[in-house]
């Protein structure tokens, strides 16, 4: 890297370098500090020098107090120094502490002084462990963006200089990092010197700084010039896609994708073509996997049609790969391969892969397709639909994973756009009320929320044949959030058949749980009636719900009681809808509360007092 950049590369002007040396650095009394609360000031400082780890951790979060306290110009000239030579070696200190110094440049005198953090991030850069290093290189990263040009060139490539020079890996690997932020801030001369260090990196002997290289070529590509995409980008890229190490080529994909958006369709073709296809059969399952997750980004942006319906091929065989990995991860890009050759060509190609991976022995890679086939409906149209991916649907809602019939019904919606309510009810509605007493609750808990858009699509009739009942049966579901989503979905239903049917339908069946000899359907009604009530009118509130409730405010069991307290407020508000509700309130509700504020247990005393008061507030 010296020798690329050329760049005096020692410390600054006023730089510390005790840390590096291993000097000791001035004793520093941080109550000499002039402010207002020494007290503060001296328990951050004891803190500071505490034996407890926990100790010195909260004390680096407080530092902004001691900052403000001593002034810009003595955080600069002593705190700055102190934290860079008398830090200790422990990870969570020098990670909390890089978290730090990105953001305290308005504690240094602003942006003009930005540089003196640059001294402890550097060394911070060239720490041991991983998540200290990186989050150095963020801070320095961020401080650039509040750099001028003249700092950057003072002082951030000095420090690249220095990183990309160093003698162990941790230093140049950060290095790796900086690069990106630094390039639009520099003169055309320095971004050259920029590249060749670089490029430097990318042929470092040792894999990881290759993997940084590889890894942040990325941000490079967005930031240089046309001509040097081509010239600097598109060589490094290659020879890092040709590494030995499989952990280096995995991380090359991402910068392929970047540099394919910056090339015309016949420049991709004549630098990238070869490399593409040679990632896409690489050795390696890691790299293979990387391919297929990027697998549109990467044909889209290739831009030839030609090519990309030679990459329809490629996507056929990733479907066919040994790992699983690899076959579940083309599979989320099943919408975007859709666009990348004629619908008819498309069709007639899946069909068989398809076929396949319904039937894939790994039940990640059938969830994975459960998920994303769907998106398939709008290139197959409604009858292609039809013959072709509803009977694979059908497998996969019948497969033993629940994690495969979950990913079906959540995506139903978007088959059912494509194909309409009918041709899916019949296929389909028999597995899907199959699957309403799935034994695993999150598919029954996927069913019924999908179950006010089949409501409205399928109409009255059909529901209260066909569904009706089930749903009535969920509100008796042993798992809570079964008989919560139960009583949100009456509530849609109501909403979407209009209050008439609620009230001849459902709100009976809801009320006669009233008196189940099971205390959970009872607390059920409570919860159902209390959730329908803003939905429904004040005249079903007053001659349905409030009588059905006098029973239960005398149950024997406290938990019944006291949620008939908490439904009193919502339900006082639906009939403040009728004009004449006063008699009413005073007549049954605030008895009934009064009469609950007398309970024996304080849990019924406490809701009893708190509805009250809510109503009161509310008048």
């Amino acid at each position: 890297m010296a020798e690329q950049m050329s760049i005096d590369s020692a410390p600054p002007a006023g730089s510390n370098t005790a840390a590096a040396s291993g000097a000791t650095g001035p004793h520093y009394d941080f109550q000499d500090a002039q402010a207002g609360d020494l007290g503060v000031l001296a328990a951050i400082a004891d803190a500071m020098k505490s034996d407890s780890l926990a100790d010195r951790l909260e004390s680096l979060k407080r530092l902004n107090v001691l900052a403000l306290a001593m002034g810009e110009e003595r955080t600069r000239d002593e705190l700055i120094p102190f934290l860079d030579e008398s830090i200790d070696d422990e990870d969570e200190l020098l990670l909390s502490l890089a978290e730090v110094l990105g953001d305290f440049v308005q504690y240094v005198g602003g942006p003009k002084f930005t540089y003196v953090l640059l001294r402890p991030l550097e060394n911070l850069a060239a720490a041991e462990e991983t998540v200290v290093r990186d989050k150095a290189v963020e801070s320095i990263n961020k401080l650039v963006e509040t750099m001028d040009q003249e700092q950057v060139e003072e002082y951030l490539i000095p420090c690249i200089a220095r990183l990309s020079a160093g003698e162990w890996f941790t230093s140049r690997s950060s290095a790796a990092g900086l690069y990106a932020a630094a390039y639009g801030k520099v003169t055309d001369a320095i971004q050259s010197k920029l590249r060749g260090g670089y490029e430097a990196l990318c042929k470092d002997d040792t894999p990881m700084i290759r993997r940084a290289a590889a890894s942040n070529l990325e941000q490079l590509v967005e930031r240089i010039e046309k001509d040097h995409v081509i010239s600097f980008a598109i060589p490094n890229f290659r020879r890092l896609a040709d590494d030995d190490q499989d952990s280096v080529r995995l991380l090359t994909v991402e910068p392929l994708v970047a540099i394919t958006k910056r090339l015309t369709t016949e420049e991709c073709k004549q630098y990238l073509g070869e490399s593409v296809q040679r990632l896409c059969v690489d050795k390696s399952w890691r790299v293979r996997y990387m391919v297929a997750d990027h697998f549109v980004a990467i044909a889209k942006n290739i831009k030839d049609r030609e090519l990309q319906e030679e990459m329809v091929n490629v996507a056929i065989s990733l479907m066919h790969d040994n790992e699983a990995e690899v076959r579940g991860a083309i599979c989320t890009q099943l919408d975007g391969l859709a666009d990348l050759a004629a619908p008819e060509a498309i069709v007639a190609r899946l069909q068989a892969p398809l076929q396949e991976l319904v039937e894939d022995p790994s039940q990640h890679v059938r969830a994975t397709l459960g998920k994303h086939i769907g998106s398939l409906c709008r290139v197959f149209g409604k009858e292609g639909s039809i013959e072709h991916l509803l009977p694979l649907l059908l497998r996969l809602l019948k497969d033993t994973f629940p994690d495969v019939r979950l990913n079906i019904i959540s995506k139903l919606d978007v088959v059912d756009s494509v194909v309409g309510i009918d041709s899916l009810s019949q296929s389909l509605l028999p597995a899907i009320v199959e699957l309403a007493e799935d034994k695993q609750w999150r598919v029954r808990l996927a069913i019924i929320e999908y179950v006010p858009l089949i409501a409205s699509q399928l109409g009255v009739q059909f529901f209260d044949e066909q569904l009706s009942n089930l749903c009535m049966s969920w509100l008796g579901d042993p798992v809570f959030s079964i008989r919560e989503a139960a009583t949100v979905n009456l509530k849609k239903l109501t909403e979407v058949f209009g209050v008439d049917w609620a009230r001849s339908t459902i709100i009976p069946k809801i009320l006669a749980m009233a008196n189940h000899p099971n205390y959970l359907y009872r607390m059920t009604t409570i919860f159902a009636i209390t959730t329908i009530a803003p939905s429904v009118t004040a005249e079903i509130v007053r001659d349905l719900i409030l009588p059905s409730l006098e029973g239960l405010v005398n149950d024997p069991i406290p938990n019944i009681r006291f949620n008939v307290a908490k439904s009193l407020e919502p339900l006082t508000l639906a009939l403040r809808k009728s004009e004449d509700t006063k008699a009413l309130e005073d007549s049954i509700i605030r008895p009934t509360l009064a009469r609950l504020k007398e309970d024996l247990d304080p849990d019924v005393r406490y809701f009893a007092h708190r509805s009250l008061a809510a109503i009161d507030a509310a008048a």
